[in-house]
Parts: C-alpha cells; sequence; structure tokens
C-alpha cells in the first residue's frame, strides 16, 4: 500500500508538471523566448520519462528524472533571480531570448495591460518593443517569477518523490533475485 500512494504522488507531480511546463512553453513561444523554449522542451522529455518510470517500475528513469529535475530547479531560480535583477542580472537583457531582442509575452498581453508602441522605422527582424506599459493589475516579471516557482515547488515535490520511490523500487529488486550466498559461492 505504501508504495501506490509513493507511486500514485509521483505520477501526479509528474502530470503537474507536465501541464504546467507545456502551458509555459506556450507562452514563451509566443514571446519567442528561445532558451526557456529549449530548457522546457528537455523538461518535458524527461517528466515523460519519470512518468513512464514510476508507471513501468524503472528506477534507472526515475533516477535520471531525479538528476534533471536538479538541474531544472536550478534553472528556475535563476529565472527568478533574472527577473529581479539579483546581481548582475538584468531582465533587460538578449539572455533569454538568445539575442533576437523578443521580450515577455507577459510584458504587453499581462491583466489590463495597455502597451503604447511609438514605432517610426520597424526593424524587420525584431519584434516592437513599447515605449510604455499601463494598467497592468500584475506586472509581466510577477507573473514569470510566480511561473518559476511553481516549477521551484513542483520541481522540489519530484526530486523528494522520485528518490523515495526508486529506493523503494531498488529495494524490491534486490530482494527478487532469490540469491544464496554460501562460502564465497553463489547458487541460483
Amino acid at each position: 500500500m505504501g508504495i501506490c500512494s509513493r507511486r500514485h504522488f509521483l505520477l501526479t507531480i509528474c502530470s503537474l508538471q507536465l501541464i504546467t511546463t507545456i502551458e509555459r512553453q506556450v507562452f514563451d513561444f509566443l514571446g519567442f523566448m528561445w532558451a526557456p523554449i529549449l530548457v522546457n522542451f528537455f523538461n518535458i522529455i524527461f517528466v515523460i520519462l519519470g512518468f513512464f518510470g514510476a508507471f513501468q517500475y524503472r528506477p534507472k528513469y526515475i533516477i535520471s528524472y531525479c538528476i534533471w529535475n536538479t538541474l531544472w530547479l536550478g534553472w528556475n531560480i535563476f529565472i527568478i533571480c533574472f527577473y529581479l535583477n539579483v546581481g548582475i542580472l538584468n531582465k533587460n537583457s538578449d539572455i533569454l531570448n538568445l539575442g533576437t531582442g523578443s521580450f515577455s509575452w507577459w510584458y504587453v498581453n499581462g491583466p489590463g495591460c495597455k502597451a503604447v508602441y511609438d514605432v517610426t522605422e520597424p526593424e524587420l527582424f525584431r519584434p516592437a518593443r513599447p515605449t510604455n506599459v499601463t494598467d497592468c493589475v500584475l506586472s509581466y516579471e510577477v507573473i514569470e517569477i510566480l511561473h518559476a516557482a511553481t516549477q521551484c515547488v513542483l520541481g522540489f515535490m519530484a526530486i523528494v518523490g522520485g528518490i523515495c520511490l526508486s529506493k523503494v523500487f531498488l529495494e524490491e529488486d534486490d530482494s527478487s533475485k532469490n540469491v544464496i550466498i554460501c562460502e564465497g559461492t553463489a547458487k541460483y
């Protein structure tokens, strides 16, 4: 009974991670934020791997999922620090868009936001950046930080759940081999 609840816990966390990552991926595509798009893509792959590992009793898949979630946790902490301008990080830099000049979709399309554009000569390969955005209920930084914080919480729970479940799977796997060791020889 204990293994079933751990397994269902990890399957639930994987499902929630998949849903929230796909949602985040959609908005990153809308804003042409290329670095988050790439990292989200890898997260989707590893979440599916973790789901499969929990569903099929594969501890190695769960361990690789836990290792990825450690990196995913670090990425999301970086995103939080980026939008808070911690240290040398600057939210107006081109780190996340890989030099394309794009910006967060939420910057212009956040709840209640009204953007003012002063484009005299549009650039061919760069999106038009508004000169002023007003009346936002939540600023885009807060929305991006909430997305990253949600991923941090889910990632931490996935690491803990994955470690517990893989430990149980590995203990069961060792006990089911029926190996008897007698005086240096193994009998099967």
